[in-house]
Parts: C-alpha cells; structure tokens; sequence
C-alpha cells in the first residue's frame, strides 16, 4: 500500500504537465492562425461599383453592370462604442471628381443660378359667390296690380332698355293728371305780367315732375307722357341694370303694395370667390395680391382676379380666414355656388433659388453640389428659405452664377462617401 502511493503521486503530476503543456499549444497555435486571418483580409483591397454597391471585387476594373469604374471600398471598422475619426469623416461629403462616362451614366446635370423676383405660392378653396355690389331688387314704387310681365321665369336675362313688368296704379295715374294739369296752367301763366304768378306756374310743374320720378318714372316716359297729353294706365317697369333673374316673386294679375320686391337681378360680368385661408398663412395675405382661380369643371381655364379683402374675424370651427377675390367672369364661366382652387401670389424679395432635387437634406443641414470645373464638384452648405412651387429659396450658402447640381446629387454624394471626408465649405454670400 504505501507503495501505490508513491507511484501514483509522481505519475499524476506527469500527467498535468502534459495536459497544461497541450493546452498552451493550442492556444498559441490559434491565437496565430487568427492573427494570421486578420493579416490577410487586412491586406486585401476590395473594390466596388458606387451605382451596384452588391458588385465587389478584389482587383480595379469595370463594373459588369453599367460599366462604370470601380472604387475601393472602405472597410467598416470595428465598434468599440466611441466614433473613430474615419467615422467622423464619413459624415460629411468631400470634393468628387468624375470621369466622362461617369456623369453620362449618372445623368448629372448642373444649372447656373441667377437672382431674380421670387413669389410664394399659397394654396386655398373657395366658393363663388354673387358680386354685392352688382345685385339688385326689382320693387314697385307704387301701390297696383301687376298687368303685364315681360320676365316669367328665373334665370331669363334682362335689360335696363327693357321693361320687366308693366303695372296699373291709380295713384300714378293721378300723378299723371295733376302733372298735364300744371304743365297747362304754366303755359296760361307765361303771359302774366306778374313774375310771382309765373314762378308760381314753373314750381307746380316742378313739384308734379318729381312726383312722377318717385314714383319709378324715367324721363324718357314723362317725356312720352308730355308728348302725348293722356296719362297712361300702365306704366312699364325697369330693371337698374343688366342682369339675370335670380329670384321671382310676382305673378301676372297680381296686386303689389308700395315697396314690394318684384325680382332679384344679378349681373353675372363679375363674381366673388371667397376663399379659405388657414390661420398659419393669412398673414401672408395682402388686398391686391393676384389670384389665379381653376375650376374642376373647367378643365384648362384659369382666370386672374385679385384679394379686394380679408375679412377682420376668423372661423372657430375651421380655423380659417375668409379673403375676397374679385374678377371678371367673360362667358359667365363661373357660376354662384362653384367650388374652385386658388393659389396666391405672395411676393418675395429678389434672391436665388434652386430646384427641390438640387438640395440633400440630412435632417441636420442641407447641402448642395457645385461644379468649380468640368467633372469636378464642391459640397455648399446651404440655408433653405420658402418653398416656391417645385424650386426652393436659397438664403445663403451659394452665390449668383454657381452652377449647382439638379440632377445626380446622390451619386456624388455617394462617390464623395466612398472617397472620404471633409467639411462642406459654405458661401459667405
């Protein structure tokens, strides 16, 4: 027995020498076969195609693609939680420089800015309305009964050289009389010798010739009415304008009362269009600001009016401000009641600005290319003002004869990625 343990203790301490000894050969052996891996993908430079970045090859040459020459491709480093200078680079774009083939491939195409009047385009709906000031209320100015229409139906057009109805009214007959009358004594009075007696004459045919005008008369009847020396039983009505009858209240045989509306006439040559402009931009709305109006129902006809008011109150349920637009309506094109489109002209001061798709916005800055020579680009920093239609104001960042980039922005910006990094400069202009 005490044999076996001095056997045993020697023969197990052998082997855990071994064992340890093994072990550390095998980790060394790896440490340098992973060490030796990394060397050798270090070493090797990809290369692929900014347009097909799923192309990668490990030599230069052409992209089987497009055709396009190939770039190296930046490895991507590992993430130790805190941003590497290369990372930092990466962010901003750098000076590009692209072969011939490369801008027709990539569809680049530049545009020289110029400074000229800019003019902010706001978008509303509106309503077409009657013109108010070219309304008008057909009334009987005398008590009688209505004789004869010469309008029967709503929407007939009328003229102020036409009458619209003819009445009976034993008032204006009288009237009549009285005016023949004192026309009569005036003319037996001439001869008097005594002045008075004939200033007396003249006023009474005065006071008998406006009777006749209150009560509706126009000259050229009481002129008839002298000419033929019998009052007329029915005295025609007139319209004070041309128009359209929008409203009909009378029937033939009708009995009317001093005052009462006959017809509503409108003059359709002019409309309101009362638009609906969100409270976040009335501010923006000026009175004699152009108007161009478009209609659903008719397609390719744009007419041109201009704001004659905004109105001093705003809808709290719409949270809108009514603005007035007055314009001509040739044809009678537009109808009360039509809905229409608008967009507002609200001008802007003289300065710069670039199409949408020139301007690459990060959501921290926007920036755009500029060709300092033929192939070669420059990354600007810009500062965006109003949006005009499909074009962008430019505030500052690039200057008056800067030929930028309106199209293949992203392949530069690409290209520029691929390649490196620096600042973008910014124009002090």
């Amino acid at each position: 027995m005490p044999m076996n343990r001095k056997t045993t203790l020697p023969l197990l301490i052998v082997v855990l020498a071994l064992v340890a000894g093994s072990g550390w050969f095998i980790w060394q052996n790896t440490l340098h076969n992973r060490n030796t891996a990394e060397k050798t993908v270090n070493s090797r430079q990809l290369y692929t195609c900014t347009m097909h970045p799923q192309v990668i090859k490990d030599k230069p040459g052409a992209c089987p693609i497009c055709g396009m020459e190939l770039v190296k491709k930046i490895t991507a480093l590992p993430d130790t939680g805190a941003p590497t200078s290369n990372a930092r680079e990466a962010a901003a774009p750098v000076n590009v420089s692209l072969s011939p083939a490369q801008l027709v491939t990539a569809n680049v195409a530049t545009l020289e800015v110029k400074s000229e009047p800019l003019s902010r385009e706001i978008a509303a709906v509106g309503i077409v309305q009657y013109d108010q000031s070219r309304q008008a209320k057909v009334t009987a100015w005398t008590a009688g009964r209505i004789d004869r229409l010469h309008v029967t139906s709503v929407g007939s057009a009328v003229s102020r050289e036409r009458p619209v109805a003819e009445i009976y009214s034993p008032d204006l007959v009288a009237s009549q009389q009285e005016y023949l009358m004192a026309l009569k004594s005036r003319n037996q009075l001439r001869n008097s010798t005594l002045s008075s007696v004939v200033e007396t004459g003249e006023t009474v045919v005065a006071s008998s010739r406006q009777r006749l005008r209150l009560f509706g008369l126009k000259e050229s009847q009481i002129a008839e009415l002298e000419k033929s020396g019998k009052p007329s039983t029915q005295v025609a009505i007139y319209s004070p304008f041309s128009g359209i009858v929008i409203e009909k209240m009378v029937q033939q045989g009708q009995y009317v009362n001093t005052g009462e509306v006959l017809f509503n006439i409108a003059d359709l040559s002019s409309v309101w269009v009362e638009l609906e402009v969100y409270e976040n931009e009335f501010r923006n709305i000026r009175i004699g600001q152009q108007v161009q109006i478009r209609a659903q129902s008719l397609p390719g006809v744009s007419l041109t009016g201009r704001v004659a008011l905004v109105y001093p109150f705003l809808d709290p349920k719409t949270r809108t401000v009514k603005a007035r637009v007055e314009l001509p309506n040739p044809g009678m094109k537009l109808k009360p009641e039509m809905f229409v489109n608008a967009i507002i002209r609200v001008p802007l001061a003289d300065g710069i600005s670039v199409p949408v798709t020139a301007v690459m916005d990060s959501g921290k800055r926007q920036l755009v290319w500029v060709e300092m020579a033929p192939g070669k680009f420059e990354p600007r920093t810009v500062v965006v003002g109003e949006r005009i239609g499909d074009r962008l104001q430019i505030l500052s960042g690039i200057a008056q004869g800067d030929r930028v980039v309106i199209s293949g922005g992203y392949l530069i910006d690409s290209e520029s990625q691929l390649n490196g990094s620096s600042t973008p400069k910014t124009n002090g202009n």
